[in-house]
């Protein structure tokens, strides 16, 4: 029924969770980096970038979820 919040995690999923969210703040970094910075990626137009980096920011956010996702069956 109401499961115990208070039971600490194992060192391997806390690393694999701050992992995860190192790897989602990356991914959205990088995503606005494609869209924001014109020298990034100089040859393609400001269309494609914007489509690019977004769909860097989705896979960042996808993945994300994934872990809470994950972490919450666990439980």
């Amino acid at each position: 029924m109401l499961s115990n919040h208070n039971e600490q995690k194992s060192p391997k999923r806390r690393f694999l969770l701050i992992l995860g969210v190192t790897a989602f703040i990356c991914f959205c970094c990088l995503g606005l980096m494609v869209i924001f910075w014109d020298k990034m990626l100089p040859n393609i137009s400001k269309l494609q970038r914007i489509g690019f980096g977004t769909i860097i920011i989705l896979y960042g956010i996808l993945r994300f979820s994934r872990i809470l996702k994950r972490g919450r069956d666990e439980i």
